[in-house]
C-alpha cells in the first residue's frame, strides 16, 4: 500500500512539472518515454524465447 501512495504521488508531482513545460517539448518528452518503453519491451520479448 505504501509502494502505491508512493507511485501516484510521484505520478503527481511529474504531471504537475509537466504543465508547466510549453507542448511540443512534453509530446517531445512523451515520445521518447514511448519509444523507450517500446525498445525495452521488444528486448525483454525476445530474452524471454531465446533458450537457455
Amino acid at each position: 500500500m505504501l509502494v502505491l501512495v508512493a507511485a501516484l504521488l510521484l505520478l503527481g508531482i511529474v504531471l504537475g512539472a509537466v504543465t508547466h513545460l510549453p507542448l511540443p517539448l512534453s509530446l517531445a518528452a512523451a515520445a521518447a518515454i514511448g519509444c523507450w518503453l517500446l525498445v525495452f519491451a521488444v528486448r525483454e520479448r525476445l530474452a524471454a524465447r531465446r533458450p537457455r
